[in-house]
């Protein structure tokens, strides 16, 4: 249940907004003076406050609500405050709105629309301490992260990568192979390093092979190696990938472009360690842990008989699926941020162009776009233009003109609102000190 401090000399006041609060599930505390309102927030948690403006008997300067205000705003600053009193100068109700005041409600108040502003204050601070809770717990959970593993210099801040790092953290050192899936461009090779980096075997080589990067012919000779004459210009023997991984780690990247015969012995290696090299008889023996990598579907790859089936289980005992760089939009200021230039900065449109971009490309086009804009931008400052990105992810956000609203759609809105400016402020799309600026300027009065 939510509550309300009433801070109020008038012990009636107190006891009529105790009486309405709880026919509406809210429990209220009263205070009859600045110093004792200051005391029960010092002791009890508080979701608002509702406080006079004037404490002594014949004083109606405001002067003793505006410095209890100040002295809540210093104490508390992210808990709303509503004032309320007979004393409604609008020039005074516009300096304390700015100051950042709730809202300003007049004695004798409208009991309606009391309680909407507070219902809306109110489930506005819980879901803002929601936030802050959550952010806070990330925030401590990625501390932990840095603290307790090597995540070779990794830049992130989203929730969706945090889980990926996580979970790959987690499996890190358990012997076991590892799936990596995801678009290209995500960074599947970082979080590769990452799994080697804080396994058992962190100390051995980190062997990397594209498999999309080779002719199909060739890839066999890559991962296990070739003597002399195995094949057209093999002058000499050759070691290969998983000779070169052995007491480390082998990634292989673009698994799903490895041909059957490719499949077959890759297979049989991550069953018993043992392979050959092309053109000879003789059985090698290796400790590897394998990582691979795809941005297909192998699923379908398997019912399409292209995959083997056998080998998929083999390779996925754990899958990471690593989103596209859309789906992480945290980590997209983060990022470009650490491929800026030493001495350049982004203005705030070309901040609002890089996260309204889709980035089909993930990281690997984010770290292009940077890379020209440390290039072409003039001066120290990239601007929008500067990322070359489609006009429509570059368009600052249309601006409401100050005179867009007139004096009857003002007075219309606050109508319908039943005067709670809050209320008529959002359905205006404005916030309430915008609101009282235009109240102010076209000699609306507050009632």
């Amino acid at each position: 249940m939510p509550t309300v401090l009433i801070i109020d000399d008038n012990a009636a006041v107190g006891l009529a907004l105790d009486v309405l609060f709880s026919l509406h599930d809210i429990a209220a505390l009263h205070a009859a003076s600045p110093e004792e309102g200051l005391a029960v927030l010092a002791r009890a948690p508080v979701d608002l406050v509702i406080q006079d403006m004037n404490f002594t008997a014949d004083t109606t300067s405001g002067e003793e609500g505006v410095a209890l205000f100040r002295r809540i705003r210093s104490l508390y600053p992210d808990l709303p405050v509503i004032l309320l009193t007979a004393w409604t100068h609008l020039d005074a109700a516009v300096d304390l709105v700015k100051a950042g005041a709730a809202d300003y409600l007049p004695k004798p108040w409208n009991d309606a629309r009391l309680l909407a502003t507070v219902t809306n204050l109110v489930e506005l601070g819980q879901a803002n301490r929601a936030l802050a809770q959550r952010v806070g717990r990330e925030r401590r959970e990625k501390r932990e992260l840095e603290q307790h593993y090597d995540l070779r210099g990794l830049v992130w801040a989203d929730p969706a990568t945090e889980r990926v790092l996580q979970l790959a953290c987690q499996v890190a050192r358990a012997d076991v192979p590892v799936l990596i899936t995801g678009p290209n461009g995500t960074g599947k090779e970082r979080i590769a390093e990452i799994i080697q980096a804080n396994s058992q075997v962190a100390s051995g080589p980190f062997v990397v092979l594209n498999c999309g990067a080779l002719p199909s012919e060739l890839i066999e000779a890559e991962l296990f190696g070739a003597d002399a004459g195995a094949y057209t210009g093999a002058s000499r023997a050759r070691e290969g990938k998983f000779e070169a991984a052995d007491g480390g780690t082998l990634f292989l990247d673009e698994i799903g472009n490895l041909p059957p015969a490719g499949q077959m012995k890759l297979l049989r290696v991550l069953e018993t360690g043992r392979f050959e090299r092309l053109g000879s008889n003789r059985e090698r023996q290796v400790k590897v842990r394998v990582i691979s990598a795809t941005n297909a579907d192998l699923s379908a790859m398997i019912r399409a008989g292209t995959f083997r089936e056998d080998l998929f289980y083999r390779l996925n005992v754990i899958e990471l699926r690593l989103p596209p760089l859309s789906a992480r939009p945290g980590d997209i200021l983060p990022l470009a941020l650490n491929f800026l230039a030493p001495g350049k900065r982004l203005n705030a449109d070309a901040e609002a162009a890089l996260q309204a971009h889709a980035w089909p490309g993930n990281v690997r086009e984010l770290k292009n776009v940077m890379a020209r804009a440390n290039l072409l931008a003039q001066g120290d400052t990239i601007r929008a233009p500067d990322l070359g990105l489609p006009a429509a992810a570059v368009q600052p956000q249309p601006q409401a003109p100050e005179a867009e609203l007139d004096r009857d759609t003002i007075a219309a809105a606050l109508a319908r609102a039943g005067g709670v400016v809050s209320q008529a402020a959002a359905e205006l799309g404005l916030s309430r000190q915008a609101l009282y600026r235009r109240m102010e300027r076209l000699g609306i009065a507050r009632t």
